[in-house]
């Protein structure tokens, strides 16, 4: 529980940063043109994944293509880790789930810096799904990848909240996710 006190302190805190430095930077940043983006993600597993993980970090760049003042196209990708936990203080603890999302969406501003934005994809594991530290290796999977989400975000930062929906092999499960990033033209 102490990391998840620290995680959602320093998203806090993150955020309370570059509101406070970037309150006059009121500009809808889809606009035409190509915009990269790095983003760091705390994660809250839900469904099965709550079984094996409490909490999850990641690191996603992003690339959008804007195709009109208020739409832009998005590319994004990275490495995503849910660190493991241990099975009702047996002793017995699984080994942290990772995996490598790549999903194509759109971003589209409802307003001056808020967005809807939606993304599908892939989420290919690293990683397999509730193993047991020492125990066998478990095959590893891809799963369908679906995000809705909302955003705020201006000429240099990016925060959303989306749900994470992975489904594959009579499996589903997700994870809402927290995302502060810093992006710039290209």
């Amino acid at each position: 529980m102490k990391k998840m006190t620290k995680i959602i302190a320093a998203a806090c805190t993150a955020a309370a940063l570059f509101i406070g430095t970037n309150v006059n930077a009121q500009t809808i940043t889809s606009g035409k043109g190509v915009r990269f983006g790095i983003g760091v993600e705390g994660l809250l597993p839900t469904g099965n994944l709550h079984d094996i993980s409490n909490v999850g970090v990641g690191i996603t760049p992003r690339l959008q293509f804007g195709v009109a003042d208020n739409i832009g196209l998005t590319l994004t990708s990275g490495y995503l880790n849910y660190f493991g936990k241990e099975y009702d203080n047996t002793g017995i603890k699984t080994k942290s789930y990772g995996m490598i999302p790549v999903k194509a969406g759109i971003k589209a501003f409802v307003s001056q810096n808020i967005y809807l934005s939606g993304e599908v994809g892939a989420a290919f594991e690293t990683s397999g799904f509730g193993e047991v530290k020492g125990g066998p290796d478990v095959d590893t999977n891809t799963k369908l990848l679906a995000s809705p989400g909302i955003g705020w975000a201006n000429k240099s930062w990016d925060v959303g909240v989306r749900y994470e929906n992975y489904s594959g092999q009579s499996n589903n499960f997700g994870a809402v996710g927290l995302r502060l990033a810093y992006g710039f033209g290209l």
